[in-house]
């Protein structure tokens, strides 16, 4: 089943078109990288499925339904910046987004803070990037969302902050939900992706299974992608 469906999407700033016809589908139990340069135009992508920008023409659907109040209750999403008040304390999160989020599992929550040594008294004005990165991973995780949608997870952080972010993706990500993930750094998130889509310059130009297009190419994906986008 399609959990998202993303039809011929366009989007202008100043008379620019910046999104060109962009389609695609995310089916349950699959985790879909959207993978481009920075400035391509994924966030872009993201902002319009998330109902934070207009869409000039096209369509999104998410579980069969129009964009709606209804839909945006099963959608967890990350974005590329984080939105974390570093006022807050880690019980100050959990409180927010258990008030907020009717999906929203805090035992789950408590589990994966305990493995970060985290209890509900540290203040997130004394934690590094990478620390409040997984601290807000986390938090989007223990929802029991339809779709996830991952904005840059990766963007900034140290490597060992990306395995343990993708280690979290594979624990909590269940075979009935989907997950669409951007990134640029395509080498570290390759292994957890089914599906790729590549996009350049507001396009899609390149889009499979992952499994399948490095059998045919006969290159990673991120050889691939390198191969493909100037």
């Amino acid at each position: 089943m399609d959990i998202l469906k993303v039809s011929n999407l366009y989007k202008s700033f100043d008379n620019k078109k910046v999104i060109n016809g962009v389609s695609f589908t995310v089916q349950s139990g699959k985790i879909v990288g959207l993978l481009g340069k920075n400035g391509s135009g994924k966030t872009t992508v993201i902002k319009m499925i998330n109902d934070l920008l207009t869409i000039d023409e096209g369509e999104v659907l998410i579980n069969g339904e129009k964009i709606s109040e209804k839909t945006k209750a099963i959608v967890s999403y990350l974005p590329e910046r984080t939105y974390l008040d570093s006022s807050q304390t880690v019980s100050d999160c959990i409180k927010y987004f258990s008030d907020f989020y009717a999906d929203f599992d805090k035992t789950k929550a408590l589990e994966l803070l305990k493995d970060l040594g985290l209890d509900g008294e540290n203040s997130l004005s004394k934690m590094s990037k990478g620390m409040k990165e997984k601290i807000q991973l986390i938090l989007v995780m223990s929802r029991r969302a339809k779709l996830y949608i991952l904005d840059e997870p990766f963007g900034g952080v140290d490597p060992s902050t990306r395995d343990y972010i993708m280690k979290t993706i594979l624990k909590n990500f269940g075979d009935d939900s989907a997950m669409l993930i951007t990134t640029h750094l395509i080498a570290d998130v390759e292994k957890i992706l089914d599906e790729v889509l590549f996009i350049d310059n507001g396009k899609i130009i390149l889009q499979g299974s992952a499994e399948q297009l490095r059998e045919e190419k006969g290159l990673s994906i991120d050889g691939i992608f390198r191969r493909e986008v100037k």
